[in-house]
């Protein structure tokens, strides 16, 4: 447990992101896992997360960008890492040399790695991404043909080595979504075109946390598990975490700054959103948007204090926020939890993004910078 006073900080049990990871694999048990690392394992902290998510079985780490990934193997994580976010003249040669899988989408993507490629004198493990529908990134079936060819062509002359073929979901999070089975027969379609033309993928994935814990026909080789490996539910309409069998790893805890009586009529915050209508006890949360408390949750977002689920009073500010205790007594220093594990009673982080009208994912990963992250169970 954290022992220095802190105005506020995250803690993070990696022990529950170990038991979340052995719990997905008990999902999906006939796949391999990826335990997806990216924006600081979603605000948790990627190495810490990373090597407890291997830990606990996870054969493959995701990252977004090239340097995350980068930054990962530069700390000595070992093991498969993938990452799916280029843009032109990102560091192709960089990845390669550091063994880390690559995705492509299109020509520009095949043509750099290849030159990459050759300038190392190593053979670029790449990753081919079929847009089924989601319609971000991925190679769109019109242009399937033209990359798996080339693809293959790349492999003959040994530039490249593919690895996977894969794909990303759309609404896998509102179960019996019809584009569900329209993307799931797409990627079928793209898999086999490419298994025909001479791909032979060591991996074949679609499935993210949602797929991952109801829809076990999308599994295939490999199972991409991202905010599941944090203990959130990626959708409330799939069930809470403690239902999902997942415990959340990090609790958002902050000492307060001051307790102080008020009388009745007085404003609160900026533009004065709350008043008070009696004499009232208020306390300060030194936490704002700053740390990543959303100001859209102004007035609704949830806070532990005294024992008892308070509403942040007024608007929250940059750096903090207040709390109106009614008749309930606390003093500075006591703790406020911001957001935790509805198990013991506490605000989650499903409950700030009702709030805010947002997603839980954005709550967790918004926690910013200047929040430092305790570990437990390192």
């Amino acid at each position: 447990m954290n022992e220095t006073p802190m105005r506020v900080y995250a803690e993070i049990d990696l022990d529950a992101v170990r038991a979340n990871v052995r719990a997905l694999r008990a999902r999906a048990p006939r796949a391999e896992l990826m335990a997806v690392v990216k924006s600081n394992a979603y605000g948790h902290g990627a190495l810490p997360c990373a090597r407890a998510a291997q830990e606990a079985g996870a054969t493959w780490l995701g990252t977004a960008t090239p340097e995350e990934a980068l930054e990962l193997r530069a700390a000595g994580i070992r093991g498969r890492i993938m990452c799916w976010l280029w843009t032109p003249g990102g560091p192709w040669r960089e990845a390669i040399e550091a063994d880390i899988d690559v995705s492509v989408s299109g020509m520009w993507a095949l043509e750099e790695v290849r030159a990459a490629a050759r300038a190392a004198g190593r053979t670029a493990r790449i990753q081919l991404k079929a847009d089924t529908g989601l319609g971000r990134n991925g190679c769109q079936p019109a242009d399937w043909a033209e990359l798996v060819g080339a693809a293959v062509a790349a492999q003959a002359e040994g530039t490249v080595q593919v690895t996977g073929v894969w794909s990303h979901f759309a609404c896998a999070d509102e179960p019996g979504h019809p584009s569900i089975r329209l993307q799931l027969d797409a990627f079928r379609d793209m898999l086999a075109y490419a298994e025909k033309e001479g791909v032979d993928p060591e991996v074949r994935h679609i499935a993210n946390s949602p797929a991952t814990l109801t829809l076990p026909e999308t599994h295939f080789d490999l199972v991409r598990t991202g905010l599941a490996v944090y203990g959130v539910s990626p959708s409330p309409e799939l069930g809470t975490p403690a239902e999902l069998g997942l415990r959340p790893a990090m609790t958002l805890r902050a000492s307060l700054a001051l307790v102080k009586t008020v009388p009745a009529g007085h404003g609160v915050s900026y533009g004065h959103h709350y008043v008070t209508e009696s004499e009232t006890h208020l306390a300060l949360v030194p936490a704002g948007y700053a740390d990543g408390i959303p100001r859209n949750a102004s007035g609704r977002g949830p806070v532990l204090v005294a024992g008892k689920i308070r509403r942040a009073a007024g608007r929250i500010a940059m750096d903090q926020f207040v709390v109106d205790l009614g008749d309930d007594l606390a003093e500075a220093g006591d703790e406020a939890v911001i957001l935790g594990d509805a198990e013991r009673g506490e605000p989650t982080a499903e409950d700030w993004a009702q709030a805010a009208h947002t997603i839980a994912y954005e709550i967790v990963t918004r926690i910013g910078g200047r929040v430092p992250r305790v570990y437990l169970g390192g």
